[in-house]
């Protein structure tokens, strides 16, 4: 679910450089979730596409693929007006992340 190897290249395997961006992702992303959340309360489409658009690189620098489909996902659900299952996949992308993050928070003591 979660493949560091991006970031360990990226980094030249320096574990403070790698906590450092881990930290940030799990500073991040939760908090983008959490406005996503929101975004599909409120129906502010434009707004979750942007913040889908924000994490999906994230996603993909922590090497959580599965997350960054989800993402791709809800950005073309807006961009096409296919919104039906929209929530789902919100839901999904949550699950996740949640998921992820606590992989990475083990991988973040190891280091």
């Amino acid at each position: 679910m979660v493949d560091l190897s991006f970031l360990k290249k990226f980094t030249k395997d320096d574990p403070k450089k790698m906590k450092r961006y881990i930290s940030l992702y799990l500073d991040v992303a939760p908090k983008t979730f959490v406005e996503m959340q929101l975004n599909l309360k409120n129906g502010d489409w434009e707004q979750l596409r942007i913040n889908a658009h924000s994490l999906k690189p994230q996603a993909d620098f922590m090497g959580i693929n599965s997350l960054k489909e989800e993402l791709v996902k809800i950005e073309e659900a807006v961009k096409t007006n296919q919104l039906h299952d929209i929530e789902k996949i919100l839901k999904n992308s949550i699950s996740i992340s949640n998921q992820s993050e606590n992989i990475l928070k083990q991988m973040f003591d190891k280091l």
